[in-house]
């Protein structure tokens, strides 16, 4: 349990760190009375050794104050050395806590301690360490004991301190009392007489006249090129309003931070997207910083910008995106072709009476190498969507395959299976059953 103590101490060393220096108190503690709260836990050790720290600490009953016997302090403490505190106290803690049975509610403890701290007295807040010696009567029996552990001060002028503590107190007769934990918050004041602080010798400091310095910025008038008006030291007195290391003598913009190489203005941008001249690869038109300062490119020419063009490199229309319209004769030839698409029933296996309409299909992607086509595959909802989404996916494939047969590239077409999911008419008919059993040819670019 110690050991795990531990790293807190490190911890209060680290933050003393940010302590203030109080210069002008005494090093070494004066006597102190003072008054604490206190909590004592009997039963976290015990837990400890009966489980494991870490059961006790994912438990998080060695927190709760709830479930402490709390109690009271009368404290003394005094200075040994620079850095080494002597404290006495007497405890009285309300408890019902006996080892023996025996009938108790209010315990007596008296013990003594050394504080040892890693900085003096000077520092507002300091951590320290305890070691001591204890006894205290649980029931009708007196135990000793040995307080260890580790807190901190708060120094409030020499006068009132605060003290945090947190000890394990080791008890030295287990038959007697266990091990427990100690908590306490109080405060001391300051009882012992101040000591008479020596005077201050002053040395009386001769009277020297200062040169003249009329606008008041610390450049003497003989040094300063502008002696009516207050500037700085290394403009030799003249102002940099604008604070671009350019005075405002020499500055054409004096009031906008520039550079010294365009006599302090800014970069110039001339044609005010934004980009400065120096980043900008087209400073004649305004264009887009991702740009280069350039405008977005239409690489196709057609008006729409690529950004925006789903056919950046094939000229085309802004109403379809940038991408060429597909003439109509060729989408009527198409969807009479889509119109005459045959399977045997239930399979994906196409019928011969398919053939032509494909081939014309065939015939136009042949003559526009642009021209990209999708399959969709569509079934009734006759049978279960597990037999259904499949075999339109196949109706689609068996599409692409005869095409590919044909000689159009398989990177022009995609082929998708719907199922039943986007019918064109009502299944409880047979026609409309018959015209969502299809498949659909759409020409794109």
């Amino acid at each position: 349990m110690i050991r795990r103590l531990l790293p807190f101490t490190a911890l209060a060393v680290l933050c003393a760190n940010v302590s203030t220096a109080q210069d002008r108190l005494p090093k070494k503690k004066g006597s102190l009375i003072g008054f604490s709260v206190n909590a004592t836990d009997f039963a976290t050790p015990n837990e400890i050794k009966a489980t494991s720290f870490k059961d006790v600490w994912k438990k998080g009953d060695w927190y709760k104050f709830g479930k402490k016997d709390l109690g009271f302090s009368l404290m003394y403490w005094k200075g040994i050395t620079n850095k080494i505190d002597f404290s006495g106290r007497y405890n009285g803690v309300f408890t019902e806590y006996s080892k023996n049975g025996s009938k108790n509610t209010y315990s007596n403890e008296f013990e003594a301690s050394l504080h040892a701290r890693p900085l003096n007295d000077n520092y507002t807040v300091v951590p320290f360490l305890t070691a001591g010696m204890g006894v205290g009567n649980y029931g009708n029996r007196w135990s000793p004991y040995a307080p260890l552990g580790l807190g901190a001060q708060v120094n409030l002028g020499g006068i009132t301190y605060l003290f945090v503590q947190a000890n394990y107190r080791l008890a030295l007769n287990q038959k007697k009392h266990d091990d427990n934990l100690f908590w306490s918050v109080g405060f001391t004041e300051n009882i012992s007489k101040p000591k008479k602080t020596e005077p201050v010798k002053t040395v009386p400091i001769p009277v020297v006249e200062a040169p003249k310095d009329t606008d008041g910025d610390g450049v003497a008038d003989k040094d300063d090129a502008c002696p009516d008006q207050k500037g700085l030291a290394q403009f030799n007195g003249c102002p940099d309003t604008d604070g671009d290391g350019v005075a405002d003598k020499d500055d054409k913009c004096p009031n906008v931070a520039g550079l010294a190489r365009y006599n302090g203005c800014p970069i110039p941008d001339t044609d005010g997207d934004g980009v400065n001249d120096e980043e900008d690869k087209c400073p004649s038109v305004a264009g887009v910083a991702r740009y280069n300062g350039c405008p977005i490119p239409d690489t196709d020419g057609d008006g729409v910008n690529d950004e925006e063009d789903k056919c950046p490199n094939l000229p085309g229309v802004k109403e379809n995106n940038g991408c060429p319209v597909v003439k109509e004769e060729v989408v009527k030839r198409v969807n009479v072709a889509a119109g005459n698409i045959f399977f045997s029933t239930g399979t994906a296996k196409l019928l011969a009476k398919s053939n032509k309409g494909l081939d014309q299909v065939a015939a136009e992607m042949k003559k526009d190498a642009d021209l990209k086509l999708s399959i969709e595959g569509h079934t009734d909802n006759t049978g279960s969507p597990k037999v259904n989404q499949p075999l339109s996916e196949k109706r689609a494939q068996a599409v692409l395959a005869y095409l590919k047969s044909k000689g159009v590239e398989e990177n022009r077409i995609t082929a998708t299976g719907f199922g039943s999911d986007k019918p064109v008419a009502d299944n409880k008919t047979a026609k409309g059953r018959t015209l969502n059993r299809r498949v659909e040819l759409k020409l794109n670019y």
